[in-house]
């Protein structure tokens, strides 16, 4: 693989700002200086407490430890290797990613299979846009389409790459083909029918797509990954799939439909405080919200809302606003939604049209512009009022029996809310509606609860699994910051905060006193070995110095935080003193053990003994005089 110039690396850093990186994965606030915080896009949480330097160019996550810089940022969330983030780096903010003399740039062979099919999909998106814009009749009638059966103005088109593919499948095979992408990326982009034992020839790729609307699928971060194909008059009759109105790409190594949201890239820019998600079903109905103005619309990838896009979505704002269709079908979905979003952490509304039959969201409007949604929020049921209306809708003729039934399923939904001060609320809101006596609401829930959690332990210990045992953000910080109080985690420290402070270190600090055993100790080795022969790098070039990703997250973590007096949390005081005092520590933890063994060897001592006690007393004298000796690093400082 060509080799990227040390020097192209350390100016990418300098000027890309972390900020700015992060930004398109997760939704940062100001949380004074240069640091910023937000939910950390490696684990589930609800409460923020992944942070960002600006300053430093780190960042770290105090719940689940992950820590690192601009490049493990892009690898972490993207999976690219070291080489391919810096090239989606310097393409994406105009740096000109430079190479070692005589080893070139990356030929495509050498790309990674994943991002040669985000080319592809981003070239295939193109191609079939200038099919959609041709003065041909396939460009025509989809116009026409766009125009007049959909009612969508030409702007959007453009904004949203909207694309056709005609009764042959638009060219696509060749287009790609002139471009010389890979066998593999051609198989397994989704978009050909390929035998396997084919010869990649124009003959063998066979469109998937053929007489449709081509709708460009983006991830979170706005690339193309898939795409949504709509029915129409042009679909020939052969299609597979000819009877579906909407034929979605399979899943592929940048797609999984379950992970995904269509316009979540646009809307995550425009959702804030009072300014909710709104959820859609499908993607046309994401993009008459776009039109008419309501720039937070999402929709689900013509599947059932996933916990996994919820997840997603909470990395950018809580509030969510339910907009399905008013059939039954429509309601039913947006009653699976429920639980699974108080699970994930979302604040959740519902908009319904009531009294006004069918209508759904891109009809309303299409009809009444963005007035229809100020109108419907005035009306928007809670998550507990649509329940209740939903599995109950008319209470007042409700047995009792019928009542308790009722009460079960909302239990049910109530249990996903991890709040108990929610939970509480929730209840009030539900006794109110059932006309039941809260105290005997309460109780029931309660009886439930404890009903469920018997019949999980249940089934644990019928499968023999570990119950699991729950660590929030300040418990992970605990045991991380425990677990680093040694010494050479300490002098590590030192390194990377006071460098100047390396050299000094190396010439007072033998390396057979370092324990090696664990990271902190292993990099503080390698470390003073490049002071001492004057070939350190600096902090913020350590990249040719770490090997595995736990060395870079144990040295982003200490660099994201300045060392502290851990009771205080003062000023840190002299660096030196407390150097001097940690490399007192592994002498202490070197010598000592061995004058108790000569002691002990000593006491024990007989005639027929092979030691020489004269030698045992002599190297007594030798370790304890070492012992006592001041170690001198503050007068070298």
């Amino acid at each position: 693989m060509p080799s990227i110039k040390p020097t192209c690396i350390r100016d990418l850093k300098l000027r890309v700002n972390l900020v700015d990186v992060v930004s398109r994965v997760v939704t940062l606030k100001k949380a004074g200086g240069g640091r910023f915080k937000g939910l950390c896009p490696f684990h589930n949480e609800k409460t923020p407490s992944f942070n960002v330097d600006a300053d430093k160019g780190f960042y770290k996550c105090f719940g689940c430890g992950k820590a690192g810089d601009i490049i493990s940022f892009v690898r972490e969330t993207e999976q690219f290797n070291f080489s391919e983030a810096i090239e989606a780096l310097g393409k994406r903010f105009g740096v000109v990613i430079e190479y070692e003399e005589g080893s070139g740039g990356p030929s495509r062979e050498e790309r990674s299979l994943r991002q040669e099919i985000f080319d592809l999909h981003e070239q295939a998106a193109e191609h079939f846009h200038q099919a959609f814009k041709a003065k041909d009749a396939t460009g025509e009638f989809m116009r026409t389409y766009w125009a007049e059966k959909r009612r969508f103005p030409a702007e959007l088109a453009d904004e949203f790459k909207i694309g056709a593919a005609d009764a042959t499948g638009s060219g696509l095979g060749a287009a790609m083909l002139k471009r010389k992408y890979s066998e593999a990326a051609l198989r397994q982009c989704g978009l050909f029918f390929i035998y396997d034992d084919a010869v990649i020839t124009l003959g063998a790729l066979r469109p998937r797509f053929r007489g449709r609307l081509m709708i460009p699928i983006r991830d979170h971060q706005g690339r193309v990954v898939a795409f949504t194909a709509r029915q129409t008059e042009l679909t020939p009759a052969d299609d597979p799939a000819r009877e579906a109105k909407y034929v979605n790409s399979p899943e592929t190594p940048i797609f999984t439909k379950g992970n995904l949201l269509f316009n979540l890239d646009r809307a995550r820019t425009a959702a804030g405080e009072g300014k909710p998600f709104v959820l859609v079903e499908g993607q046309l109905d994401a993009m008459r919200c776009w039109q008419v103005g309501l720039k937070t619309a999402i929709a689900p990838q013509g599947t059932s809302i996933t916990e996994g896009q919820l997840v997603l979505l909470r990395r950018y704002h809580t509030q969510v606003e339910c907009f399905f269709d008013s059939d039954s079908a429509g309601q039913k979905a947006a009653l699976r939604f429920l639980p699974m979003a108080l699970r994930a952490g979302l604040e959740v509304r519902f908009l319904t049209l009531a009294g006004s039959g069918k209508l759904d969201p891109d009809l309303l409007f299409l009809e009444r512009g963005l007035a229809a949604y100020e109108d419907l929020r005035q009306g928007a049921l809670s998550a507990m009022a649509f329940a209740c209306r939903a599995i109950l809708p008319a209470p007042e003729k409700a047995s009792p029996e019928l009542k308790a039934t009722a009460a079960r399923q909302i239990h049910e939904i109530v249990q996903m809310a991890e709040s108990e001060v929610a939970r509480a609320g929730f209840l009030t809101e539900v006794a109110s509606y059932l006309q039941l006596p809260l105290s005997a609401l309460q109780k029931d829930f309660a009886t439930q609860q404890h009903r469920m959690q018997q019949q999980d332990s249940a089934r644990t210990a019928r499968s023999g699994a570990t119950p699991p045992v729950e660590t929030g953000a300040y418990a992970q910080q605990f045991k991380t910051e425990t677990a680093g109080q040694t010494p050479e985690h300490h002098l590590l420290t030192f390194c990377l905060h006071f460098e100047s402070l390396g050299k000094p270190l190396s010439n007072v600090l033998p390396h057979e006193w370092i324990d090696t055993g664990h990271l902190a100790g292993l990099l503080l080795n390698r470390f003073l070995s490049e002071f001492e022969h004057d070939s350190w790098p600096g902090r913020d070039h350590l990249d040719s110095l770490l090997e595995t990703p736990e060395e870079r997250n144990l040295v982003a973590s200490i660099l994201f935080n300045p060392p502290v007096d851990a009771g205080t949390y003062k000023d840190f005081g002299d660096p030196r003193q407390k150097a001097e005092k940690a490399v007192h520590d592994l002498r202490s933890r070197a010598l000592e053990p061995r004058i108790r063994q000569i002691a002990l060897d000593l006491a024990n001592y007989h005639v027929d003994s092979k030691a020489d006690p004269i030698s045992l007393l002599k190297e007594r004298t030798e370790l304890q005089r070492q012992l006592r000796q001041p170690l001198g690093l503050t007068a070298v400082v």
